[in-house]
């Protein structure tokens, strides 16, 4: 089976460096709910050398900052799940960065509940409900322009 992050290109990431892009959920479990993965094919995050894990952990913070302002929250949720035992259901390292709101699920702590007990609602599961081809097109366009908007207005960020 190819990798499905490996099979993604530029219109896929709505932001990005050399070696990581940011691209939204296909099956979000809240609206923002996004991912961080390596560029290039990486599978587990000891992998990674130091400076590429430096550079993983800025542009998931400088992505969370952009969704948290995008989405009008300032409350979110980062998980990185490795192998199939932790929940992992895609064999490629990535972060889930996931903007939170007041009241989003039943109980502060359920997205976790969704991501390793409840398999037809696993945070990386190919069980949950997914966007529509064009719909995560629309989705991937709108954040992209937003953050080139964004960052042209706060380039120290």
């Amino acid at each position: 089976m190819s990798c499905p992050f490996c099979a993604k290109n530029e219109d896929d990431f709505f932001m990005k460096t050399a070696h990581f892009a940011a691209i939204y959920n296909l099956s979000p479990i809240v609206p923002g709910h996004s991912l961080v993965i390596p560029i290039a094919h990486v599978e587990s995050l000891f992998a990674l050398s130091e400076p590429d894990f430096q550079e993983m952990m800025l542009f998931s913070r400088k992505v969370m900052r952009f969704l948290c302002d995008y989405f009008h929250t300032d409350a979110f949720d980062w998980a990185i799940q490795e192998k199939p035992p932790a929940g992992q259901s895609v064999a490629h390292l990535h972060v889930h960065l996931i903007p939170r709101y007041e009241h989003d699920l039943p109980e502060p702590g359920a997205w976790y509940h969704r991501m390793v007990e409840q398999e037809k609602q696993q945070i990386d599961t190919f069980a949950r409900q997914r966007l529509s081809i064009p719909r995560l097109q629309e989705i991937t366009y709108k954040l992209k322009e937003a953050a080139t908007s964004y960052f042209s207005h706060h380039p120290n960020i």
